[in-house]
């Protein structure tokens, strides 16, 4: 069976999306069965990797129950996907029926055995999607940049986390803290490293040794529809995903 990786963190502007895709590219260029799941109405994850975005069915459909996943996944050179796209705005409102905490997680079982890993992209918003997600997971990876707010967000984050655990996934764990677009030689983005150490002890999750530096080559390889470890091999941020992948992997 699959794990499951939800990347989340309510607060935009985090990498989050920027994360989970190249999280998943880096663990299938090493051999693992991978599918990423957009469950962001923004679509941006599908967007950025040249998926199908329009072309029925996508996981709004999957989780309505007008589809079942072999005819959402897409099979793209970085990984399989089931996309998104703002259609999925309206399962907020349309998914109000007892289990619906559980609607994602009952769609994908079926599939859930052809892979070694499901990297899931979820809105910035704490709502039943990003529960949905949570209550597939076996694990919550939360990107975060060196920000006040965006570390202050995570309590949050936290809170819903054990929340699901307590009524919906007794399982999930929050796996650890990455810190994304981060200037080691600026003394704030020290300062702040030191602020989501503590947090991360208060919500007994790890921050990352690797980090994530920031670079113009995200919002390049996203204009241009190609997944950021493929896009100008050998570039910084590229590495420090495949270390931060390297990191993960020696964790489990």
């Amino acid at each position: 069976m699959a794990k499951a990786i939800a990347v989340a963190n309510q607060k935009g502007g985090v990498a989050k999306t920027t994360t989970a895709a190249a999280v998943g590219a880096e663990l299938k260029r090493r051999g693992f069965r991978t599918l990423v799941i957009d469950i962001d109405p923004q679509g941006n994850l599908s967007y950025s990797v040249g998926a199908e975005m329009y072309k029925q069915p996508t996981v709004y459909e999957l989780l309505k129950g007008e589809a079942v996943p072999e005819d959402a996944i897409q099979n793209l050179e970085s990984f399989d996907i089931i996309p998104a796209n703002i259609m999925l705005a309206g399962a907020e409102q349309e998914l109000t029926h007892t289990g619906k905490e559980h609607r994602l997680k009952e769609c994908i079982e079926p599939a859930a055995g052809r892979y070694d890993y499901i990297i899931i992209d979820t809105p910035p918003s704490l709502g039943v999607l990003t529960v949905n997600a949570f209550t597939l997971a076996d694990e919550i990876i939360i990107p975060t940049t060196a920000g006040i707010f965006a570390a202050n967000g995570i309590r949050q984050l936290y809170n819903t986390a054990l929340n699901v655990k307590k009524y919906c996934n007794s399982k999930i764990i929050i796996a650890g803290i990455l810190l994304t677009r981060y200037n080691p030689r600026a003394n704030i983005s020290k300062e702040i490293k030191e602020l989501t150490d503590r947090l991360g002890e208060y919500i007994q999750a790890p921050l990352y040794e690797t980090f994530i530096r920031n670079s113009v080559i995200v919002e390049e390889a996203q204009a241009n529809k190609v997944n950021i470890m493929a896009y100008k091999n050998g570039s910084a941020i590229a590495e420090d995903y495949a270390a931060f992948v390297s990191e993960y992997l020696k964790g489990e």
